[in-house]
């Protein structure tokens, strides 16, 4: 059965309602952690701008999943490419095109990796949560970041100025205590799921991520570029002109 989620306001289109070609719609409550792979699409002008702001400051593994339809600037379309949305397309395509670019969509796609083990932790990039014994341990996606950037190296030290890039985007250190804040929740709900001692604070600002560990996948290290995720932000697309980031420190 192929599955796609619609996550802008309001239903599906019927231009570009797959369920016509016979796909399965998925809900949020459906969608969410699921292990079989599905598209996700979306009008850009229909999300509220929390939305937009979430999508475009997720895992760039989970935007690899999405399309946004309805992009009818050229430049918009490459900034979203830019920043790892799966596709992006302008006015009118036909629902046979949106279904080829779908399923080429879904074959890059599942071709990523998408879980990473260590010791009894396993994370899922596209559920973007941790889980122990099956069952989920309820990360933030900023707790989510930090714990998956850790497990690229297990055992070795890594230090602010990285977590800061990798995760917030930063190249320079705030003053603000946010990182130790959401490292400590962190240590906190892997503590309440079972798994205690697992990120270890060292001298000099540094963590390591502690215990025996090992990649079931092994994570694209391609990254979009920060110039180009700055210019989304200070020129972005028409309908989202003068938003302002008001969450990208949480």
């Amino acid at each position: 059965m192929r599955l796609f989620r619609w996550f802008s306001v309001g239903p599906v289109p019927t231009a570009y309602d797959l369920r016509r070609l016979g796909w399965q719609l998925l809900v949020d409550e459906q969608s969410s952690g699921r292990d079989v792979a599905h598209a996700q699409l979306g009008r850009l002008y229909d999300l509220p701008m929390p939305q937009w702001l979430s999508l475009a400051g997720a895992n760039q593994t989970q935007r690899k999943w999405m399309m946004m339809i309805d992009v009818p600037e050229s430049q918009d379309r490459a900034r979203l490419l830019r920043l790892g949305f799966g596709d992006a397309v302008g006015h009118g395509p036909s629902l046979d095109e949106i279904e080829s670019r779908v399923l080429r969509l879904l074959q890059y796609a599942e071709a990523l990796p998408r879980y990473r083990q260590h010791g009894a932790v396993r994370l899922d990039l596209l559920a973007r949560d941790a889980f122990v014994a099956g069952r989920a341990v309820g990360l933030h996606p900023r707790e989510f970041a930090l714990l998956w950037r850790l497990t690229e190296q297990p055992g070795e030290p890594v230090g602010t100025p990285e977590l800061l890039y990798d995760v917030w985007r930063l190249s320079f250190r705030p003053e603000t205590n946010s990182l130790a804040v959401h490292l400590s929740r962190l240590r906190a709900k892997l503590r309440t799921a079972g798994v205690d001692g697992l990120v270890e604070t060292l001298p000099g600002g540094n963590y390591r991520l502690c215990g025996p560990g090992r990649e079931a996948a092994t994570p694209s290290t391609a990254e979009f570029a920060l110039d180009d995720y700055t210019r989304l932000r200070e020129e972005p697309v028409p309908a989202l002109a003068g938003m302002q980031d008001h969450t990208a420190w949480t």
